[in-house]
């Protein structure tokens, strides 16, 4: 027999097991997949995502649940984002090296974001967002500030594979050193592979043997290599990616490229569920964070110059290639 103190319970619970049910659905976390093509500790392109998606978590907790994915070979690639598009409402590449696997995997997983972490304009799928870094425009500053730290009048640049992102950011750190010396030296250089610890070496050693006394590069693990030849022959590196200043004295100077910030707005706009598809330019343009440049013991007076000459890069008066 149903009574009005019944029906009222009867409704009270009701509504206490929909409430349940909306903040379980509430809370079911964004599942995050993130490839890392390389090494997450390569003081490079691949630590810096790293250290963005440890931020990420650190800033929302139990919004998101991460499955990681590092260190595999291009072989390998299309692979891998297909079985972190199995299970993952977002897909981080972190990486130029993953767009053409991501963009042909994406059409068959329509409900999930794929970001590309370093991707270029152009890539028009309706679930695929790229982040452009637009490292040209910091390798040009980092260029000139290598050239007020050059002794010799000698600078270098080391880069991975030959793709247009890694010569444009080669040539602009050219650029960028003769902005500040029309006079210096250049010696650039790529290995065709971002990991190779003995082709970088050889290459930093074949510039440090022409007078080059700073050291740029656009490598992963092959990192390594210029290390042990600039510490070798007492030369300098300008690293890329992160600030590091204060841990190695190897380091004079560090370009911040926004990797990390750029994994950190992935995860963000998606938690937020402002996350969008299309070309995003990064650089300059986003702030420090994702783009500037720190010198550990900068002259004085050198600072000043080398805002100035990202002030003019971001207004149009200093023009960068693509990349």
């Amino acid at each position: 027999m149903f009574t009005r103190r019944s029906i009222i319970a009867s409704f009270a619970a009701a509504a206490l097991t929909v409430a349940s049910s909306a903040a379980a659905f509430a809370a079911d976390p964004l599942k995050v997949g993130i490839l890392i093509p390389g090494s997450k500790s390569d003081k490079g392109w691949m630590e810096s995502g790293y250290n963005g998606l440890v931020a990420a978590q650190e800033e929302n907790g139990d919004k998101i649940e991460v499955q990681m994915i590092e260190n595999i070979n291009y072989a390998d690639m299309e692979q891998a984002i297909t079985q972190l598009a199995s299970g993952n409402d977002l897909v981080i590449g972190v990486g130029g090296q993953t767009q053409a696997a991501l963009v042909k995997i994406a059409p068959r997983f329509p409900d999930v974001k794929f970001s590309i972490v370093g991707g270029n304009a152009g890539v028009e799928v309706p679930n695929v967002a790229g982040y452009d870094v637009k490292q040209a425009e910091i390798a040009f500053v980092a260029g000139a500030a290598a050239a007020m730290l050059s002794e010799n009048g000698a600078v270098s640049y080391v880069g991975g594979m030959e793709i247009p992102s890694i010569v444009n950011a080669g040539k602009e750190f050219g650029n960028g050193a003769r902005y500040i010396n029309p006079d210096i030296k250049y010696f650039e250089n790529y290995t065709g592979d971002f990991d190779d610890v003995a082709k970088s070496k050889e290459a930093t050693l074949a510039a440090i043997a022409q007078g080059a006394d700073i050291h740029y590069h656009i490598l992963n693990l092959g990192l390594r290599g210029m290390e042990q030849a600039a510490t070798e022959k007492g030369t300098h590196i300008i690293g890329s990616y992160t600030d590091y200043c204060g841990t190695d004295p190897l380091y004079l100077a560090y370009s911040i490229t926004g990797v990390g910030f750029q994994v950190e707005y992935a995860i963000d706009e998606a938690v937020k569920g402002t996350w969008e598809a299309g070309y995003k330019p990064f650089g300059l343009a986003m702030g420090p964070e994702a783009s500037g440049i720190a010198v550990c013991e900068p002259a004085p007076g050198m600072m000043d110059k080398l805002n100035a000459i990202m002030e003019d890069i971001k207004s149009g008066k200093i023009t960068v290639l693509e990349g």
